[in-house]
């Protein structure tokens, strides 16, 4: 598989996202039963998003569609994506999402990456300059809002960061949340954000990089470095990555720069290693666009991220456990910036 992204690598990822997003079963549900009337199927629970395994997943891989159809207009798969997006984002589902977030048991659901993957998708569906583009962002509006103010209201609440490699971590929920907020216009949530991630990472130095843990997919090192390369000034952000990794131009901590081995693909959670060598060849692409050229990290950096990329794009297809999510990830690597 090719480490560009073409419109033939983003046909054969929009086919595998395709695959699943109306795929129900199986189902890992994030759902508080508080009596029986709570006994429902994930397509009862979730109108648009009770696919490809679970909830977040669903949402990204619907974010994987609407990036491809901007990205290359009038590809192969773009009337598959039309028509995918066309049938499941509309007005009474999205309504039904909403209606979810209503129940009092859902205050933690999703928190803080689902939250953070559907004002991805939103932020994305904004960028269309497309009647279509337009429709779908209008109709996702409700539950976009709706998952900005839970941001709003937890993020003043949320003493620590979570520096987990896994669905917890904070960094990467607010890389995700301030390209939203630079789409829709939202100076207000890109503003927390960013006072968030100072409050919790600037004071941050020679970090040891005790990673990867079994089940990562995410670097809690280089995901908090790639939002404070989004959070500071080139300058200070400088600074900053010179006192976090010191001594990142010689290659160290060694782990950063190495693939992480996966042993068993079919394990859903060992699976998840391979979404971590895409999302650290993701971070290190935005922490390399955040210093200067002549910088002597960027050279290896480069080559990192390349060998992380190349490590895991061949399996994004293959055991159902990796190929509900990973094509997202391969997504974010290959195409790291959205504007």
């Amino acid at each position: 598989m090719s480490s560009a992204l073409t419109p033939m690598l983003g046909a054969r990822l929009a086919r595998i996202a395709l695959g699943h997003l109306t795929r129900e079963y199986p189902n890992k549900l994030d759902h508080v039963i508080a009596g029986p009337g709570d006994v429902k199927s994930p397509r009862e629970l979730h109108p648009i998003f009770f696919g490809s395994f679970d909830w977040h997943s669903c949402v990204h891989g619907h974010w994987l569609l609407a990036r491809l159809y901007r990205r290359f207009p009038g590809f192969e798969a773009g009337e598959a994506i039309r028509g995918m997006l066309d049938a499941q984002l509309t007005e009474a589902k999205v309504a039904g999402e909403v209606a979810y977030l209503a129940q009092p048991a859902t205050r933690g659901f999703e928190r803080p990456y689902g939250w953070a993957w559907l004002l991805m998708l939103q932020g994305e569906l904004l960028r269309h300059a497309t009647p279509e583009g337009r429709r779908w962002a209008a109709a996702l509006a409700p539950l976009a809002e709706a998952f900005e103010r839970r941001f709003q209201a937890y993020l003043p609440l949320a003493t620590y960061p979570v520096r987990a490699g896994t669905h917890f971590n904070s960094a990467f929920a607010l890389l995700l949340a301030r390209d939203y907020a630079a789409a829709a216009g939202r100076a207000d949530l890109a503003g927390l954000c960013a006072a968030s991630a100072r409050r919790w990472y600037e004071s941050d130095r020679a970090c040891q990089a005790w990673e990867p843990s079994q089940d990562d997919f995410l670097s809690p090192a280089l995901a908090e470095a790639a939002l404070m390369a989004d959070v500071l000034p080139p300058e200070r952000f400088r600074m900053w990555f010179a006192a976090f990794l010191p001594d990142a131009p010689s290659g160290a901590p060694a782990t950063l720069f190495s693939p992480a081995t996966v042993s068993d693909r079919t394990d859903g959670k060992i699976a998840h290693l391979d979404g971590l060598n895409l999302s650290r060849a993701w971070c290190w692409r935005r922490i390399i666009a955040a210093l200067p050229s002549s910088d002597p990290l960027c050279a290896r950096a480069q080559q990192t991220a390349a060998l992380h990329l190349s490590s895991a794009l061949e399996q994004v297809a293959g055991d159902y456990m990796g190929e509900h999510w990973l094509a997202t990830f391969a997504l974010l690597a290959l195409d790291p910036v959205s504007a």
